[in-house]
């Protein structure tokens, strides 16, 4: 198993020591480094500037909203980068939500899935460089009765193929990511509950493409507090407000697939309260409904080998690539906590 490291959002507080904290992970080895975006800074940019500071590491799009670009510029931006980082881009995609794609970019959240499937052709012809025609659902190209020809990406990649990521959380999104992408981006894993939340549909993808899941990769993020194991229940305290946001107020009542996941993994009360909570105004209280053992599943808290020790069951479980996001309220903090990354891996025997 490989790790990652997630810089989350840019503007989150800590900008400037994300650049030492990505170049930390690139000494120590670390596989990829990905970075988010939302409704604030976007994700291209900051991946440029961080491979243009780094050797080895990859650099991933965790992720670039579909309704935020047409396609075709998606292919053009994983070409450039490709080629300006020499061969390390990821491209990782996703649908956003509801609030964000309707709200921010004027773009109807509907038939994501359909939506989803033809991004991912236009994005993979495109950048095989052959000339780009489509037809389909959401998308014609070129546009028929006008000027329109196709036309073919100008820009060599540096490989042939840049792996592509699909963001997947609810049963039918992770089956599909399984047909055709070439890992799946998680958020809130718990091992024990991985087989049946999201492998199993995972799996089920990758047969109907005809394959299995040997070299898909399969990447969640945790975030990660290192600390004494008699203090795990303050580490969880310093997640309350992240787990929260997603479980009670991303999206919208009706669809919010952090919620559900929640559901799906035994939390179907708390999750309802928790969501209610949020809704009405109360985050204080939303923080306050979530259980301890819903956190501790979802994170990686405690002592280097308390760490090591779900790290093992994480492999265990499947996951290829585990991307940490290291707490810290000082950049000290966070570069220990990467190192206390690396650390737990070697004494899990999975470097």
């Amino acid at each position: 198993m490989q790790l990652g490291l997630n810089l989350g959002y840019w503007g989150a507080g800590m900008d400037g020591d994300n650049l030492a904290v990505a170049q930390e992970a690139d000494r120590l080895g670390y596989a990829v480094c990905w970075a988010a975006e939302a409704y604030g800074s976007d994700a291209a940019t900051v991946l440029s500037w961080v491979a243009a500071q780094t050797e080895s590491i990859d650099v991933g799009s965790a992720i670039f909203q579909i309704p935020a670009r047409q396609p075709a510029m998606t292919a053009m931006t994983a070409a450039t980068l490709d080629t300006l980082s020499g061969g390390r881009f990821r491209l990782g995609l996703g649908v956003s939500g509801p609030q964000v794609s309707e709200g921010w970019y004027g773009v109807r959240f509907d038939k994501p899935l359909a939506r989803t499937r033809e991004y991912v052709e236009i994005v993979r012809k495109a950048m095989t460089r052959e000339r780009l025609s489509y037809e389909g659902e959401h998308w014609t190209l070129p546009l028929p009765g006008g000027p329109g020809k196709p036309l073919k990406l100008t820009v060599h990649p540096q490989r042939e193929h840049i792996p592509l990521y699909i963001a997947a959380i609810g049963p039918k999104n992770l089956e599909q990511t399984g047909e055709i992408a070439d890992g799946a981006l998680l958020i809130f894993p718990a091992a024990e509950h991985l087989e049946e939340t999201t492998l199993t549909h995972l799996r089920a993808g990758r047969e109907k493409a005809g394959k299995t899941l040997d070299g898909f990769d399969v990447c969640p993020t945790l975030p990660l507090a290192v600390g004494d194991d008699k203090d795990v229940a303050a580490l969880a305290d310093t997640f309350r407000p992240y787990t929260a946001l997603y479980v009670g107020g991303m999206g919208s009542a009706k669809q919010n697939f952090y919620n559900k996941l929640a559901q799906r993994m035994g939390y179907e009360r708390e999750a309802a309260e928790i969501q209610e909570k949020y809704l009405s105004g109360d985050k204080q209280g939303a923080a306050a409904a979530i259980p301890q053992d819903l956190i501790d599943k979802t994170t990686l808290l405690g002592s280097v080998d308390r760490i090591a020790d779900r790290m093992k069951a994480y492999a265990e479980a499947g996951v290829t690539t585990l991307s940490l996001a290291p707490a810290g309220f000082t950049l000290q903090e966070r570069l220990a906590s990467l190192r206390a990354g690396t650390e737990a891996l070697e004494r899990a025997g999975l470097a």
